[in-house]
C-alpha cells in the first residue's frame, strides 16, 4: 500500500502539465533520434542534457523528458531497421529479420504499428516490474557499508563489457581511462591531482562537458567523415491495414518478451541486446514449425522490440535503487542526476521520493504518449530518414554549445568539451568504447570514498572489503562478470550475426 500511495504522489507529478508537456517532447524527440541510423539513445539523451540546462528545467522536469527521450529512442530505432535494413541501434538488429521482409512485402505499415504496440507491452510490463522490485531492493541496499559499496562499484565495472561487448579489454582500458579522469582536482585530504595549475580543474572534470563531448560532439565528427552531403533513402509507406486479430496475435509474444527483457535490463551488463536476441530466440522455439520467421512473421518483429523496451526500463532499476547503472543510456543519466546535486541510490525513494516516484509515473504516462505517437505520425518520422545530415549537424551543434555555456558561462567549458569530443572520436576510431569512461567518471569519486571509509573504520586493514557474507558474493559476481563476456561475449555475437544472416539464430 505504501508504494502505491507514492505512485499516487508521482502522477501527481507526473501529470503537472508542464512535466506532462516535457514528456510529450521527448517522447518525440526521442523517438525522432532513435530513427535515426546509429544514433541511439545514450548518444540521444547525451545531445539533449544541455538542453535541460538551457531551459532551466527543475529536477523533476529534467529527469521527465530525457527518460521519456531514452523510452522514445528505443522505440524509434525500429523505423529504419524495417524500412531500410539499417538498425537504428544494436538491439534494434533483431528486428529486421522480419520487419524489413514484411515492409518489401508492402507490410511496412504494418510492421511498424505492430512494432509500436509490441514496445509498448514490453515497457508497460518492465515498468510495472520496476514499481514493484525497486522499493525491495532500496531496502536492501540500505544493508550496505563502505566495502559492500566498494564491492558493488566493482561488480558495475566487471559487468560494464556486458556478454555482447565486443573487446572486454578494451572496455577494462576506457574504464580505466574514466577513473584517471575522475582523480582529476583536489581530493577530501585537500591535495591538488593532475590540475596542472589550471584554476577550473581544481573541482574536478564536470560529467556534462564529458558526456557531451565524447558523445555528441564526437558524433557530429562522425557525421563529418562519413554521412555529409548524403541522404537516406526514401522508403513509401502504404496504408495502415492493421486489425484486431492481428494484435491480439502479437499479446502472447509481446509479452514474453518483455518479461525477458526486464529480466536482461535489470542484469548490470547485459541490456537491450541480450533482450531482444533472446525474445527472439525464444519465441521461435515456442512457435517452431508455426511461424514463418526470417520471412516477414509479425512475431518477429514483436519479439525484439517487446524484449529491447522491457530492458531499457528494467535498466532503471540497478540505476535507481543501487546507483549503478544497468545500461549505457543509464549512465547519461546517472550522470544528469549527479550533476543535479541529486545521489542516486536507496536514500533517494525517501530523500528526493518526488523525482523517483515521478519519473516512474511519466514512464507509464510515455508510454501512452509513445503509443499514441508512434502509430499516426509514421509518416513524419520517416520523412526524418531523408533528411541530409548537413542540416542536422547545426542543430544538434547549437544545442550542445549553447547548453554548455548556458551551465557555467565560461569558453574553458567550451574548449574543453571541444577536447573531449576529438579524444571520443579517436577513441571510437581505435573501437574503444564510450560508457566505461563515463562510468568510471561518474563512480570513481563515491568507489574512492567508499574505500577510504572503508580502511578508516578497519585502520588499513584490507581484509574489511571481503569481510561479510554480502561482500564476498558480490566479489564473486564481479570475478564472473569479468571472465564470462570471454567466454560467452564471442559466443552471442556470432550467433547474432548468424540469425541476421539467415534469418533466425544459429541451430534452429
Amino acid at each position: 500500500m505504501e508504494t502505491l500511495g507514492f505512485l499516487i504522489d508521482g502522477f501527481g507529478v507526473a501529470l503537472a502539465p508542464h512535466n506532462l508537456m516535457f514528456a510529450l517532447l521527448g517522447a518525440f524527440l526521442g523517438t525522432l533520434i532513435g530513427a535515426l541510423p546509429g544514433l541511439g539513445p545514450a548518444n540521444g539523451v547525451a545531445i539533449l542534457i544541455p538542453l535541460a540546462f538551457t531551459l532551466g528545467l527543475r529536477p523533476e522536469t529534467a529527469m521527465i523528458m530525457l527518460t521519456a527521450v531514452y523510452a522514445g529512442a528505443m522505440y524509434g530505432g525500429r523505423i529504419s531497421s524495417i524500412l531500410l535494413n539499417i538498425p537504428g541501434d544494436e538491439p534494434a538488429m533483431m528486428t529486421c529479420l522480419d520487419g524489413y521482409p514484411m515492409a518489401q512485402k508492402g507490410k511496412a505499415a504494418e510492421a511498424l504499428a505492430i512494432s509500436a504496440v509490441a514496445s509498448f507491452m514490453g515497457s508497460l510490463i518492465a515498468t510495472v516490474g520496476l514499481i514493484l522490485l525497486a522499493p525491495i531492493l532500496a531496502d536492501f541496499a540500505l544493508t550496505f557499508g563502505p566495502a559492500e559499496y566498494f564491492a558493488l562499484f566493482m561488480l558495475a565495472f566487471a559487468t560494464l563489457g556486458g556478454i555482447t561487448g565486443k573487446n572486454p579489454m578494451k572496455t577494462v582500458v576506457a574504464a580505466a581511462i574514466g577513473l584517471m579522469i575522475a582523480t582529476v582536482g583536489i581530493d577530501n585530504t585537500g591535495v591538488q591531482r593532475y590540475t596542472f595549475g589550471v584554476l577550473e580543474l581544481y573541482e574536478g572534470v564536470d560529467f556534462i562537458i564529458a558526456i557531451v563531448g565524447l558523445f555528441a560532439i564526437s558524433e557530429l565528427l562522425f557525421f563529418i567523415e562519413e554521412r555529409a552531403g548524403g541522404g537516406k533513402a526514401k522508403m513509401v509507406v502504404n496504408k495502415l491495414k492493421l486489425s484486431w486479430k492481428d494484435i491480439r496475435d502479437i499479446m502472447p509474444t509481446s509479452i514474453r518478451g518483455g518479461v525477458l527483457g526486464f529480466i536482461a535490463g535489470v542484469l548490470p551488463g547485459a541490456g537491450a541486446s541480450l533482450g531482444s536476441f533472446i525474445s527472439y530466440t525464444l519465441e521461435k522455439r515456442v512457435l517452431g514449425s508455426k511461424g514463418s520467421f526470417g520471412e516477414g512473421d509479425p512475431r518477429g518483429v514483436a519479439a525484439p522490440e517487446a524484449g529491447n523496451n522491457g530492458a531499457s526500463s528494467g535498466a532503471l532499476v540497478p540505476m535507481l535503487t543501487l546507483g549503478v547503472p544497468g545500461s549505457g543510456t543509464t549512465a547519461v543519466l546517472l550522470a544528469l542526476l549527479i550533476s543535479l546535486n541529486i545521489t542516486p541510490g536507496p536514500l533517494m525513494f525517501t530523500q528526493n521520493a518526488d523525482i523517483v516516484w515521478g519519473v516512474i509515473a511519466a514512464l507509464l504516462i510515455g508510454n501512452f504518449l509513445l503509443l499514441v505517437l508512434n502509430i499516426p505520425l509514421v509518416g513524419i518520422f520517416v520523412k526524418l530518414l531523408s533528411v541530409p545530415p548537413m542540416y542536422l549537424l547545426p542543430i544538434v551543434t547549437m544545442v550542445a554549445f549553447v547548453g554548455i555555456y548556458s551551465i557555467s558561462n565560461t569558453t574553458f567549458d567550451l574548449y574543453f568539451m571541444v577536447a573531449f569530443g576529438m579524444a571520443g572520436f579517436v577513441l571510437r576510431k581505435l573501437e574503444i568504447p564510450l560508457v566505461p569512461i563515463i562510468l568510471g567518471l561518474l563512480l570513481g569519486p563515491e568507489m574512492e570514498k567508499n574505500l577510504r571509509h572503508a580502511l578508516d573504520i578497519s585502520d588499513g586493514d584490507w581484509t574489511v572489503l571481503w569481510d561479510s557474507g554480502l561482500a564476498i558474493g558480490l566479489w564473486v559476481f564481479a570475478g564472473l562478470g569479468l571472465i564470462l563476456p570471454y567466454i560467452l561475449g564471442p559466443l552471442l555475437r556470432r550467433r547474432m550475426q548468424v540469425a541476421a544472416s539467415t534469418g533466425g539464430p544459429e541451430g534452429d
